[in-house]
């Protein structure tokens, strides 16, 4: 009998020509983790490209936000000064009215007052209260005009005589009947007026005795 010692077991016979066959194709053979290097690379390169592409993308897209978003304030900002400025205006045109309104219906209170001062009636207790009303009348702008001796103007002008005069060259306002009152350009009420025109054929006379003279050489010296 053939003992076996225990613990060895016997191995198959390698032929020796396989293992150098083994070991050469493994020599040849690259490591895969060195081919697989180079694309990982071009991976990452390619990634950050359209990584950057993207952000520059983006950020064109806010710029282009905030440039309309900037138009639109600047609109806005327009429109809002333009609607304050005709808030303002038509503010103050409808305080001008109101007032003129007010005013308007003190001016018989104004005529009675300067009648009264043109025949002396004007004192005491009265002519303080008269005063004041023409001083706080004076301070809301209004104003008085029409003086005797001035051109007639159809304009702020209301013709209520007429007659003809031989020392007037042009229409002329010869009595004011009632002063005109007015509120800046705002004419209240005109004033109402007696008026004379030039005498008819004054002027062609007056003309001739010039013609006449500049004929003769001129008016004969004393």
């Amino acid at each position: 009998m053939t003992e076996e010692t225990p613990g060895f077991e016997e191995k198959p016979d390698v032929p020796s020509g396989a293992a150098s066959d083994d070991a050469a194709e493994a020599a040849e053979t690259p490591p895969a983790e060195e081919g697989a290097a180079a694309p990982a690379g071009d991976a990452n390169q390619t990634d950050q490209t359209d990584q950057s592409v993207g952000a520059t993308a983006q950020l064109d897209q806010t710029r282009s936000a905030l440039a309309e978003r900037t138009a639109d304030l600047q609109r806005l900002q327009a429109e809002y000064q333009n609607y304050r400025r005709r808030v303002e205006r038509d503010r103050a045109g409808v305080k001008e009215v109101a007032v003129a309104n007010l005013l308007g219906e003190l001016l018989p209170v104004l005529d009675d007052i300067g009648r009264a001062r043109e025949h002396g009636e004007l004192v005491g207790g009265f002519k303080s209260v008269a005063e004041s009303l023409e001083t706080v009348v004076a301070k809301l702008g209004l104003q008085q005009f029409g003086k005797e001796g001035e051109p007639f103007d159809p304009t702020v002008h209301e013709a209520l005589m007429h007659s003809y005069a031989p020392d007037v060259t042009e229409t002329t306002c010869v009595a004011i009947l009632q002063p005109g009152y007015r509120i800046g350009e705002r004419t209240i009420r005109p004033a109402r007026v007696a008026v004379a025109e030039p005498q008819p054929g004054a002027a062609p006379a007056q003309k001739e005795e010039q013609s006449a003279d500049e004929e003769s050489g001129g008016p004969e010296e004393g």
